[in-house]
């Protein structure tokens, strides 16, 4: 690698905590030149403009999440059992995720109406965790380890939509409860209702 992508790496990822916590317009250029020592200038040599050191940020972060979410999934062999540990890591697993909380959450908030670049990351973020997740009940369908009838698309939706919002409600209320609640409830609709008999 380059001394120039070396610091294009770092750049990437000391502004991702900064863009994930405070979103694309609450992040001054004057936040990433301290964090990273660099001029204006410097910061312009390695990116064509802010948002394009967004999206990369974005896409850094998101990455760290998903490879500490998916820790020890491929360890289970059993299909509910992989979803079930994908789960635990989101609700348990706090260290080694970029400062600021969830990159999906807090960049499809951030950026629903007005950037349109960030919001095409999102969705490109959330299509490939829905396809892996859907990608797991079906192996599990093919193996007889989920019901025939699963909709998989359903259950990696579902999933999805309570974490996330879980999330949300935990965040707002200053409260883990909700997403302890989420944990159960998914682990018990797994059990009851995908789970091959």
């Amino acid at each position: 690698m380059s001394k120039g992508q070396q610091t294009r790496e770092r750049i990437i990822q000391l502004a991702a905590p900064i863009f994930n916590k405070h979103g694309y317009e609450g992040t001054a250029l004057s936040d990433l030149m301290e964090a990273t020592g660099l001029e204006k200038g410097g910061l312009y040599r390695h990116f064509a403009s802010k948002q394009e050191l967004a999206a990369e940020a974005f896409d850094f972060a998101w990455a760290t999440a998903v490879r500490v979410r998916a820790d020890g999934m491929d360890g289970s062999g059993n299909a509910v059992d992989r979803l079930k540990r994908m789960i635990q890591n989101f609700v348990e697993i706090r260290t080694g995720l970029v400062p600021g909380g969830c990159p999906l959450l807090n960049t499809a908030i951030d950026a629903d109406d007005g950037n349109a670049v960030l919001r095409e990351r999102v969705q490109k973020a959330l299509d490939s965790w829905l396809e892996r997740l859907a990608a797991i009940v079906k192996q599990g369908m093919k193996r007889g380890e989920i019901q025939k009838n699963a909709d998989a698309s359903e259950i990696a939706a579902l999933i999805v939509s309570n974490l996330e919002g879980a999330l949300m409600v935990s965040r707002v209320s200053r409260n883990r409860q909700a997403m302890e609640w989420a944990k159960l409830h998914l682990y018990g609709y797994l059990e009851q209702s995908v789970r091959a008999r």
